[in-house]
Formats: structure tokens, C-alpha cells, sequence
């Protein structure tokens, strides 16, 4: 069993379920499958999803229908992964509250990043919540997003896509942020502020 988090696999071809399951089973995901609307109730009785991959032609329904159901009792992400194609098709899955749409045939390098990049964000998401208060006096509402993302190993470029920033703004953030929390060692300071928000927790 993993421990970085669970994800729902919602999908009635069982070839691509099982894919799917061991490609996120190696990044250490607890995975939960289901081939039916009917067995996706079922397993979410066991345990909450943090992020939930649905297919949207179903055996037994509709997995559009399945995310309102989902949404009434937790606030779970949601990737449709589906054979959907039509530009429509995918306005209306975006609406309807997903975070991401990937249509079939896909590449599992592209489906494995897109699954790994929400998780990424919901526990930025997580962190800022509980550092917010305590390093509110120190940093900026950008410099704190822009030091949980960089604690949690992203890139400068990656870093500049979620803070609406150049990569040289980011540089210069983080350089801000580094002299804010007294980090003056020249390597390793990544890992210095991974361990300084570590211990705020």
C-alpha cells in the first residue's frame, strides 16, 4: 500500500484499469479501483479519495453524474480520462468541476504527470494552510506559494507556471525568501527551507 496519498480509478475497461493502477502504485499511491458506478460507491465507503480518475461512459451511468454524487459529501479533484474527444465534450467535463481532462488514446507518461501534478498542488495546498499564519509576518502571500513549491522540489519553470511569474522573478523570489528566513548556505538550500516549513508544521 502507498502512503502519498489515494486515488479513485473509475474505469470499465479492465486492461486500462490495471495499467493505470500499477503506473500509480509505483509513485507510491494507494489506488482504488472500480469498473462500475455501483463498485466506485463501494470503495469510497473504505476510504476518501484525495484525487479521483473517471471514466465517463459507464456500464451502469454516467461518471459526470458519479463527480456530482462525489462532490456532495467531499470536495475531491477529478482528471476524466475518457474517449470523449469532442471539443464539447470536453467544455462540459471541465464545468461540470474537473480538474483535467486527457482523452483516449493517451500517453501514461502525460496521465501519470497530470494525476502527479494535482497531488503536488493539493498538498501546496495543505502546507499553506498551515504555515500561512505563522509566516505571514515574514513572507509574502507569493513568497509563501513560491517557497512550498520550491520545497516540494519543483523547478523555477514549474515554480513560474503556478505563480504567474518569469523564471527570473522566481530566481529573485527566492533568493528574497532565503535572506527573509536567514538561509545564507550556497548548496542546499532547498532543502534547508524544505526543513525550515518542516518544522513550523
Amino acid at each position: 500500500m502507498g502512503n502519498k496519498g489515494i486515488v479513485l480509478l473509475l474505469e470499465d475497461n479492465p486492461k486500462i484499469l490495471d495499467i493505470n493502477r500499477r503506473l500509480l502504485e509505483k509513485e507510491g499511491l494507494t489506488v482504488l479501483t472500480a469498473k462500475t458506478l455501483r463498485e466506485a460507491r463501494e470503495r469510497i465507503k473504505i476510504a476518501v479519495p484525495d484525487v479521483a480518475v473517471l471514466d465517463i461512459m459507464l456500464p451502469d451511468g454516467s461518471g459526470l453524474d458519479f463527480l456530482s454524487e462525489l462532490r456532495e459529501s467531499c470536495d475531491v479533484p477529478a482528471l476524466f480520462l475518457t474517449a470523449k474527444t469532442e471539443r464539447t465534450d470536453v467544455i462540459v467535463g471541465l464545468t461540470a468541476g474537473g480538474s483535467d481532462y486527457i482523452t483516449k488514446p493517451y500517453d501514461i507518461d502525460e496521465f501519470r504527470a497530470r494525476v502527479l501534478g494535482i497531488f503536488r498542488l493539493i498538498n501546496s495546498v495543505r502546507l499553506r494552510k498551515k504555515h500561512s499564519a505563522s509566516l505571514s509576518t515574514l513572507l509574502s502571500e507569493k513568497e509563501l506559494s513560491t517557497a512550498l513549491y520550491a520545497a516540494d522540489g519543483m523547478s523555477n519553470k514549474e515554480i513560474a507556471d503556478m505563480v504567474f511569474l518569469s523564471e527570473s522573478r522566481v530566481k529573485t523570489c527566492l533568493s528574497g525568501i532565503y535572506r527573509k528566513l536567514g538561509i545564507a548556505e550556497k548548496k542546499n538550500k532547498r532543502n534547508l527551507l524544505a526543513e525550515i516549513l518542516s518544522a513550523d508544521e
